[in-house]
């Protein structure tokens, strides 16, 4: 028969391991937060350097810049 005491240990076991994994899911759900914020940022970075990008080209194009360095390079 299992004692009291075996009961006791197993049942304090399974609340450290249901404590464990209820902190391992906030910290999953905070980082996945994380991640999305980030990509949002990297969403913006990106289009903001696409419209850098199309303005240089425009610049180019229009004779206003050019890829020849100065004579002092």
């Amino acid at each position: 028969m299992v004692a009291e005491t075996e009961v006791s240990w197993l049942r304090d076991q399974v609340v450290d391991l249901q404590s464990q994994l209820a902190f391992q899911e906030d910290t999953i759900h905070a980082l996945n937060d994380v991640v999305i914020r980030q990509q949002q940022q990297l969403d913006n970075f990106k289009k903001v350097l696409d419209g850098h990008k199309s303005q240089i080209e425009q610049l180019a194009a229009e004779g206003e810049i050019s890829d020849e360095r100065p004579p002092h390079y």
